[in-house]
């Protein structure tokens, strides 16, 4: 048995081995999978935009005037109008002069933390950051320090056994596996006090938490104060790709100096025209995100009546935890037979022992469809003996 063939059939046994899912057609509250007509609870197209007419148009559109691709890097001759078009939007949606784009939230977080943070400085990370910000942690050449999550008083203990050295404290925005928020309030204080940067990833919160969809640094009253924040616009924008904002400044530093931005060949105009459009539809129909939430609440107040525990989650994220991965990935496979597709999470993506299935919730859902939801997972939970059986009065 060859070394691959021996760790999949390690993986198998821990019950950590992936495959690949089929959704026939485009995303939405119900979807086929594998010829199965489900309903879908695992997509981050929370507001309903990869499939809208509008945003469709306007990618066609631009691959008609524009081209399929880019053709080359922003610095050699991929930099188009739809680029620059698209950065002014969301600089200005964020509250920020400048943005610029990258080809995903995974290379945007690992050239802009590695460009921003060098030999003899640090990076304080949270302990649940999403797996971009670890590893662009890994690239970066400072020393990666981590601190528990959402503790403020531990991260500035370790701020001031750091003293007199260059820092940067990344979070993200809404935890990606939990759905709770960051205390940015006190984050960029701690920053300040100690003269450190502060960069928030939102990519699960733009279009989908704060005024309008403007994410946590706007809920927080902090846009154009915290000194980089990440998105995308694959997520809640229905696209690909994502963004940084920041200072004039910095984004002129991270032109130069951003690895993935540097070598990568420009996003294609299809994809800028989408997310451009997708923007303007979040713009003009800010009831969306109010939809949005209200049925996360749906969701959570439903999966708590069957008897499940959401932990902090207050956003469209709605976890709940099994423990044993291949406990939850029984309960996944259960629930999946009762029509309800939700994805169980497992190592490394989540901590030893904290796997889970891991709700997204889209605007577009009814309450009707959540409610059933809850409780077909619910069925399913107590038919595999994760959950008892109602107690019957007498």
């Amino acid at each position: 048995m060859t070394d691959v063939a021996a760790h999949l059939e390690e993986l198998r046994e821990r019950g950590l081995y992936r495959r690949l899912r089929l959704i026939e057609g485009p995303q939405g509250p119900r979807v086929t999978l594998d010829g199965r007509d489900v309903l879908l609870l695992c997509s981050n197209d929370y507001l309903g935009l990869a499939a809208d007419p509008r945003v469709r148009e306007a990618a066609a559109e631009a691959a008609l005037r524009f081209g399929a691709g880019s053709g080359a890097s922003r610095l050699i001759s991929g930099n188009m109008a739809p680029h620059r078009e698209l950065e002014s939007a969301l600089a200005a949606f964020k509250g920020y002069r400048r943005a610029l784009l990258f080809g995903s939230g995974y290379l945007a977080n690992m050239g802009t933390i590695a460009a921003l943070a060098g030999p003899g400085e640090v990076v304080f990370s949270d302990e649940l950051n999403h797996a971009s910000i670890i590893d662009g942690c890994r690239l970066a050449r400072a020393e990666a320090v981590v601190f528990r999550h959402n503790d403020v008083d531990h991260l500035a203990a370790l701020l001031r056994d750091s003293p007199g050295r260059p820092a940067l404290i990344v979070t993200d925005g809404v935890f990606s596996m939990d759905g709770d928020v960051a205390p940015l309030p006190e984050l960029l204080e701690l920053a300040r006090r100690h003269g450190a940067r502060l960069m928030v990833d939102e990519a699960h919160a733009t279009g989908a938490v704060g005024p309008g969809g403007r994410g946590t640094v706007s809920a927080a009253g902090l846009s154009g104060e915290v000194d980089v924040v990440m998105g995308t616009m694959g997520k809640a924008l229905g696209a690909y790709g994502a963004y940084v904002c920041a200072s004039p400044e910095t984004i002129d530093y991270l032109v130069n100096r951003a690895r993935p931005f540097i070598f990568s060949t420009a996003p294609p105009p299809p994809v800028v025209g989408a997310a451009r459009a997708a923007l303007g539809v979040l713009e003009a129909e800010p009831e969306r995100v109010g939809r949005l939430a209200t049925n996360a609440r749906a969701l959570r107040d439903a999966l708590a009546a069957e008897g499940f525990a959401t932990g902090d989650s207050t956003t469209q994220i709605v976890p709940i935890e099994i423990g044993e991965a291949e406990r939850t990935m029984e309960l996944c496979e259960q629930t999946l037979e009762r029509g309800v597709f939700v994805q169980g999470i497992r190592p490394p993506t989540v901590p030893e022992g904290s796997s889970r299935l891991r709700f997204t919730v889209m605007a577009t859902h009814s309450p009707g469809e959540l409610r059933r939801a809850a409780q077909e997972v619910g069925e399913a939970a107590r038919a595999i003996g994760l959950l008892k059986a109602p107690t019957i009065a007498a």
